[in-house]
C-alpha cells in the first residue's frame, strides 16, 4: 500500500514537470515551432513535418555516436509567396530568440533564393538552424551537433580527398 501512495504522488508531479514547460514553450511561440508557425501564417503555406521524427533523431544520435541529435525538419512544398529577405531574417531572429546568432545569410535577388544559417551554443554542443528557400521549396532544419565530433568527421573527409589527389 505504501508503494501505491508514492506512485500516486509521483505521477501528478511528473505530469506537471513535463507538461508545464511544453505549454510555456508553446505559448511563447518561439524556437523551431515558432519559426515554422510564423512562416505558415505569414506566407499562407503549410509545412510538412516528418512523423515520428523523434525516432529518427534517436537513430541519428546513435549512428553518429552522439554527434547529431535534436533533429527537427519542416518542408514547405509548392511555396509560391514572394519573400523579402530582410523581413524573413527579422522573423527568424525574433522567433528563434536570444542566444541565436546568424552566421550565414545568402540572398539571390534574381531568382528569390534565400539561405539563413543560425548557431546557438548549447554547453559543449552547438545548435544549428538552417532555412533554405530554393525555387518553390523551403526547407527548415534545426539540429544539435557536437562540434568536436563534427570537426573530426570533416577532417576525416578532407584528408581522404587529399589522398586521392596525390
Amino acid at each position: 500500500m505504501r508503494r501505491l501512495g508514492w506512485v500516486a504522488w509521483l505521477v501528478p508531479v511528473l505530469l506537471v514537470v513535463l507538461v508545464v514547460p511544453a505549454v510555456v514553450l508553446a505559448r511563447s511561440g518561439g524556437g523551431f515551432d515558432g519559426v515554422v508557425s510564423s512562416m505558415e501564417n505569414r506566407y499562407h503555406a503549410h509545412a510538412t513535418r516528418i512523423p515520428l521524427l523523434c525516432v529518427v533523431s534517436l537513430v541519428a544520435r546513435k549512428a553518429t555516436q552522439g554527434g547529431v541529435s535534436g533533429l527537427h525538419v519542416a518542408e514547405f512544398d509548392n511555396f509560391s509567396a514572394q519573400v523579402d529577405g530582410d523581413e524573413l531574417n527579422r522573423m527568424v531572429e525574433e522567433k528563434l530568440g536570444q542566444g541565436w546568432e546568424r552566421i550565414v545569410r545568402e540572398t539571390n535577388h534574381r531568382n528569390g533564393e534565400q539561405t539563413l544559417i543560425f548557431a546557438h551554443p548549447e554547453g559543449s554542443r552547438m545548435g544549428l538552424f538552417v532555412l533554405d528557400l530554393d525555387g518553390h521549396e523551403m526547407d527548415v532544419v534545426q539540429v544539435s551537433v557536437d562540434p568536436d565530433h563534427l570537426n573530426d568527421t570533416i577532417g576525416r573527409y578532407s584528408h581522404h580527398d587529399q589522398d586521392k589527389s596525390d
